[in-house]
């Protein structure tokens, strides 16, 4: 029977780890006659190490028969061994066994007698007919030999087989290897002695260990497909004790509730997790092997932790200590436990939750009880963490606040936000006065406990502190609705309000809420005269010119003064650097060259390198303002700052905000390879930071607009256009318009782009920011020059009335409001839309003026705006039938821009300026080695494009057509999608689903 390397139902089509074992027992099937015994607890991978073996191409063809023990109240006398004899029958139909003792078995083997010789005379002595039988089973083995016997979970074999077993050692034809798979918890199997006496010698033992680790990475990435963060294959670990079967078993619950790509990002998930039937059964079983007394202390012991102290597990149990010793050696005999450091420790966290759970609820809560109370006489700190967790879950409401707010004072002093706002959290959640008992949880979230509602006095006292946390704790979504109850019922002293509206204020932005967290912010400072920290702090957040719409930056700069004001006012000097902060901003979002001064002088004072998550935040929204100037070289140099800095005071809180920066970054700089998974990432539902998620949106139908498909893109850009609207968000909304008007120039929607591009303009201009809106302006002077219409088109709706005039003065308008700027894409735009009106009457001076846009943007390292610029000006130098005038002619403009965009995989532009070379007859270098990034077995963009229409059945020459390609690249990416959708011909692209 052939072993496939991954058993039935396996996740894992690979085997991690166990390198030496396997190599051990391979040692041991090379020299027959030769004993194996696979140990180890159930789970550990006994069987699939023995499959592994036989999968190896050198061993596939090995003969071997494989017989399963089966657990059962009375198993069958030598039962595995019959069924793997049964699975000889086509091998006996060649070769019959000559030796008439092999008789003995036909009356046992019904369904193979006919090729065994003919059955025996009963014998009258019961030990002599087993004799036979064991002398014909050892004949026929011998007969099939060379052979490798397996006999699967040995420990619940009958005392025949075992007998039948320690008399094939004593007798192992020459030719023969045997493989027990034996659980370790089983204890001491008769076979092992009769195995270690072997004449042939003795049994070599293959004992299996929990994965470590990284090898539990390394599975857990295998079934995902994905690398994976520690953040996620930490829990993972802890929860499954490296045991494969159980990490299998917890990633198959989690794929039924998640797509495997969002996974990795939700290590939360672990901790709610429902336990696997299967393994609840495996544990349970464990568990009723222990008498009464034993598991009753064993449920204790799942109440106090993980590791038990067993000074507490007695006085909880109030059992004696001898007692306590010999249940938990018990509960380790039979696999529940396992020893670690020295004290016995659940086998994995999903054991303890199985045992946790098997314990009454009432029981439960008078256990945490008594645990509590233990606790509290202990000696030492007083461990009010845990006492918390077991207050909680007795149901003791005042005792589990009291012990819940010290502990988030003590995460607090540490710096650990995240801890403290957890704890806030559930204070306030289980005292709430709506008289509606809150959902207490277990060590996995099974309700368990009863609420009791707090005094005002405390509620408020807990909710100023989770105000105080909770941003950077990262518990946005459960912080908000708790003060927004107490704002809204309790009667609040002003300064009290003020904290409370200046901490709902920045969480709603956090979340995404940029116009409502705003609002509550400047609500806030009427309440924090008399605080004139925190009206500094909340000013400065006034300040910021990104968060909101319909706030000019005149504004936004009063502000400013008066978050200076405020702050020389408290004489704090964290606060005169945070404005400091907000000033430098304001001026970097306007491409005020004064903005890096102020920002060097920052970086370099140690008030702000002594207060790291300030300079971190500082760091990277320095950085996203250099990126909406086009400053790529300084927000490089920022973005590597703020990582470095986060990275050493392990602020958790903007790791998303530092993954969002880097793609930022790499897509500025054209580093696309990889990019689009990225984004998709932050962006997806695994996504904890809302705002950030918005932004990486943007950057994602940036993507999809150069390298497709252009429907994708679009709707993109329309979702961010939405909820930005929605949220009140200036930043994305300005630049999200704005690429959804250069995309639909692209798609010849001329109307549609110049309405998108007026409504952005409408937006800069509101906001007093013409750096932000001069791309827009190239937009709709591009939109309105594709129409015809420099002289009052009828564009409808948004472009009505505009005319040349119009047109040359918003552009003058834009020359004013960014003069002076340090705006490297500003300049550019606006030298562009200077180029595109100066065209048709002045061309040379038209195309002296694109040629410096495209400096401006090479020396600024924007590669893919230096590469469209680059191909505007190819086609214009070309349609002026200067084609190929030296090194900067039109041909050679246009070839640059195509390698530009094949280094960056932008099919959608490559099929654009492709189809603008043939038109102006430059020849295309086929191959032309542009750099493309290499796509492994997954269709590119322009490959999804090529297989649909395949699939629709167009021709080559067709498909050439439709997507401005020659007839030969077609051919080339139609023999890609072949390859890597392992189709035979392109008949069979017919049922291509598109995915």
């Amino acid at each position: 029977m052939p072993l496939g390397p991954a058993p039935s139902g396996s996740l894992s089509d690979v085997l991690i780890g166990r390198r030496s074992e396997l190599a051990l027992l391979r040692s041991v099937i090379a020299s027959p006659p030769s004993l194996a015994l696979v140990e180890g607890e159930a789970g550990i991978g006994k069987s699939r190490l023995v499959a592994e073996l036989f999968a190896a191409p050198d061993l596939a063809g090995t003969r071997r028969l494989v017989g399963q023990c089966e657990q059962l109240q009375e198993p069958l006398p030598l039962s595995p061994l019959l069924d793997a004899f049964r699975l000889a029958g086509d091998e006996l139909a060649r070769s019959r066994p000559p030796n008439p003792v092999v008789g003995a078995l036909a009356p046992l083997l019904p369904e193979i007698a006919e090729h065994l010789p003919p059955p025996l005379p009963p014998l009258p002595d019961q030990r002599a007919e087993r004799h036979r039988v064991f002398r014909a089973a050892v004949a026929l083995l011998e007969h099939l030999s060379p052979l490798v016997l397996v006999l699967e979970d040995v420990h619940w074999a009958d005392g025949g087989t075992h007998d039948f077993l320690a008399f094939l050692a004593a007798h192992l034809p020459r030719d023969v290897t045997v493989i027990l798979t034996i659980r370790t918890e089983a204890g001491l199997l008769p076979i092992r002695e009769a195995f270690a006496r072997s004449p042939s010698g003795p049994a070599r033992t293959v004992g299996l260990t929990p994965l470590n680790l990284p090898e539990v990475e390394a599975l857990a990435g295998s079934i995902l497909k994905a690398g994976l963060p520690r953040t996620f294959t930490e829990p993972l670990y802890e929860k499954t004790g490296g045991i494969p079967f159980v990490v299998e078993e917890v990633l198959r619950t989690l794929l039924e509730r998640l797509p495997a790509n969002e996974i990795p990002a939700r290590p939360d998930v672990l901790a709610g997790l429902a336990v696997p039937t299967v393994l609840r059964d495996v544990v349970l079983q464990r568990l009723s092997t222990l008498d009464a007394a034993a598991q009753e202390i064993l449920g204790a012991a799942a109440v106090i932790g993980m590791t038990p102290d067993d000074r507490v597990l007695a006085e909880v149990s109030d059992r004696s200590p001898p007692e306590v010793a010999r249940a938990l050696a018990r509960a380790q005999a039979v696999g529940l436990l396992h020893e670690e450091d020295g004290r016995c420790r659940f086998r994995h966290a999903l054991a303890r939750q199985i045992v946790y759970e098997s314990v009454a609820v009432s029981g439960r809560r008078w256990l945490h009880l008594r645990t509590a109370r233990a606790l509290e006489s202990g000696a030492g700190p007083r461990p009010v963490a845990r006492l918390a967790h077991h207050f909680r879950h007795a149901g003791r409401t005042a005792d589990f606040v009291g012990n819940a707010e010290a502990a988030a004072d003590t995460a607090l002093s540490h710096g650990n936000d995240a801890t403290a706002a957890r704890f806030l959290l559930q204070a306030l959640e289980i005292g709430e006065p709506s008289g509606a008992a809150a959902a207490v949880s277990g060590p996995t979230g099974s309700p368990s406990g009863q609420a009791g509602e707090l005094s005002s006095e405390v509620r408020v006292r807990l909710a100023v502190k989770l105000g105080r946390v909770a941003v950077d704790g990262l518990a946005h979504a459960e912080a908000v609705p708790i003060l927004e109850r107490l704002l809204a019922t309790e009667p609040l002293p002003a300064h009290l309000r003020g904290e409370l509206r200046f901490a709902l204020g920045r969480l709603l932005r956090q979340h995404g809420e940029a116009r409502a967290g705003y609002l509550q912010i400047e609500r806030a400072v009427d309440d924090l005269g008399d605080r004139p920290d925190l009206l500094g702090r909340a000013l400065a957040v006034l300040a910021a010119p990104e968060t909101v719409v319909d706030r000019h930056v005149g504004e936004h700069a009063a502000r400013c003064d008066q978050a200076d004001a405020a702050a020389r006012r408290s004489g704090d000097p964290d606060v005169a650097i945070s404005v400091r902060i907000a000033r430098a901003s304001l001026l970097l979002e306007q491409g005020d060259p004064a903005s890096w001064r102020l920002i060097d002088d920052l970086l370099a004072d140690d008030r702000l390198r002594a207060t790291p998550r300030e300079h971190a935040r500082a760091c990277l929204n320095w950085a996203q303002g250099a990126l909406h100037i086009g400053r790529l070289d300084r927000a490089t140099a920022l973005l590597a700052e703020g990582r470095r800095v986060a990275g050493q005071a392990e602020y958790l809180r903007v790791t998303e905000v530092v993954a969002l920066v880097t793609a930022a970054v790499d897509h500025a700089a054209g580093r696309w390879d990889g990019i689009e998974a990225r984004l998709r990432s932050l962006g997806g539902a695994a996504a904890t930071f809302a705002a950030a998620s918005l932004d990486s949106r943007l950057l994602l139908g940036a993507l999809l607009a150069a390298t497709g498909p252009a429907d994708q893109a679009t709707e993109c850009l329309r979702e961010v256009i939405a909820i930005a609207e929605r949220v009140g968000a200036v930043w994305p909304l300005i630049p999200a318009r704005m690429t959804l008007s250069r995309l639909l120039l692209t798609l010849d929607d001329a109307a549609g782009a110049a309405e998108q591009a007026t409504a952005a303009l409408a937006l800069a201009r509101a906001k007093g920011n013409w750096v932000w809106g001069a791309e827009s302006v190239l937009c709709l002077v591009d939109a309105l020059d594709a129409l015809d219409s420099l002289d009052a088109m009828d564009g409808g709706g948004a472009v009505r009335g505009l005319g040349a005039g119009a047109a040359a003065g918003l552009v003058e308008e834009l020359r004013a409001g960014i003069e002076g700027a340090d705006a490297p894409i500003a300049q550019a735009a606006l030298l562009t839309a200077q180029a595109v009106l100066a065209r048709a009457a002045e061309p040379e001076r038209a195309d002296r003026l694109l040629d410096q846009a495209r400096a401006v943007l090479r020396a600024a390292g924007l590669r893919y705006e230096e590469a469209l610029t680059c191909e505007r000006l190819g086609r214009w130098r070309c349609e002026r039938d200067t084609p190929d005038d030296g090194v900067d002619g039109g041909g050679v403009l246009l070839e640059a821009a195509l390698r530009a965009y094949g280094a960056m995989g932008a099919d959608r532009d490559i099929a654009r300026v492709s189809r603008v070379m043939r038109q102006n007859g430059v020849p295309i270098p086929y191959p032309w080695r542009g750099g493309r990034p290499s796509h492994g077995q997954t269709l590119s963009s322009r490959e999804r494009e090529v297989a649909l229409l395949a699939a629709a059945g167009k021709t080559n020459q067709e498909i050439a057509d439709a997507l401005f390609l020659s007839r030969r690249t077609v051919e080339s990416h139609v023999a890609n999608v072949l390859r890597k959708l392992g189709l035979p011909s392109r008949k069979e692209l017919r049922t291509y689903p598109g995915g």
